[in-house]
Formats: structure tokens, sequence, C-alpha cells
């Protein structure tokens, strides 16, 4: 099991100390601290990525374009850039802090910092991590919500981009 060490915050970022993944994923009162790039083509699709079915949550589920975990000592930026470049092969992306928001299920906690970027691609997915990946348009997303296809954090970080990132998106897409 990967057992990486993950930063465990209160609930405004403020660091309180440093616990194994296989801790955080199993106790959701340990916060720790993730990022998400959703990245759409020029037209306004949404590119997911579909996860690797020998992940440990969610396999095989689709989900936000580029997601992972901060390292220690790790800003926002720097982890979405790193996770961009190994998720997806993309490097140098520009992107835009969109929000961030507290992610609480039945087996972690998570507080997401959220980015968005304009690519077309094309990507190069990471086989140990994605195992396939695509353009996606709302109204495609829209239709599959609730049905099993995405992960509940992705159908959250759907519905509140929704509200609260398109108006951004219209700006970076300028």
């Amino acid at each position: 099991m990967n057992d990486e060490l993950f930063e465990i915050v209160d609930e405004s970022g403020k660091v309180l100390g440093v616990r194994p993944r296989h801790e955080c994923h199993g106790n959701p009162a340990l916060i720790h601290q993730a990022v998400h790039l959703l990245v759409f083509h020029q037209r306004g699709d949404l590119f997911l990525q579909q996860r690797a079915k020998t992940k440990d949550v969610q396999p095989g589920k689709w989900d936000s374009s580029v997601g992972g975990h901060m390292q220690p000592g790790e800003t926002a930026l720097q982890a979405v850039l790193r996770e961009s470049g190994e998720e997806l092969g993309l490097r140098g992306a520009d992107v835009h802090f969109v929000y961030h928001y507290l992610w609480r299920s039945s087996r972690e906690t998570e507080l997401v910092r959220t980015y968005a970027a304009i690519s077309d691609g094309p990507f190069v997915l990471q086989a140990s991590e994605i195992e396939a990946g695509r353009f996606w348009s709302a109204a495609e997303i829209a239709a599959n919500l609730g049905k099993g296809v995405f992960t509940p954090n992705f159908e959250f970080e759907f519905q509140k981009f929704q509200t609260e990132g398109a108006p951004l998106l219209r700006d970076i897409a300028r």
C-alpha cells in the first residue's frame, strides 16, 4: 500500500502535523489537503479521468481532470502543477484558482483547493492512476449525475463549479 505522508490541517488550512495516508483515508477526523484541476477544452467541454480500477478510493469512477494530495511543505499551486504533469503530462499550464471547500465522506475529510485551466490536449495519461480520459459536455455530465458513473466528490464539484466557477471560466477563455 502507498503510505505517503499527508499534512493534517484544521478547516482553515493551518498545519497541525503529519500522518500516513492509510490513517487519513480511514479517519474522517484527520483533515488532509488535496488539489483538483478542471481542464476545459476551448469549446467548453470538461476533460474527465476514469480512475484506475486499482485505486483505493472510488476505483473505476469518472472524476475531475486532475486530483491529488498535497505533499508536506508543498503549496496548493505547486501540488496542482505537479499533479497535472504526472497525471496528464500537462506541463506549464496556465492554472487559475477557483475556490476551496471541505469534502467529507465516511472514509476521509479533505480540504480541496480547485483550479481551472484551458487545454485541448493531447494528454499523456498516467496508467497507474487513470484508466481512460475524455472530454464531456456539461449536458452529458448532467445527464449522468446520480447514476454511479462519477465519484461523489466530482458530482459535488461539478455542481459547485456550475454556480461558483463558471464566471471564471468565461474570463480565462478570453
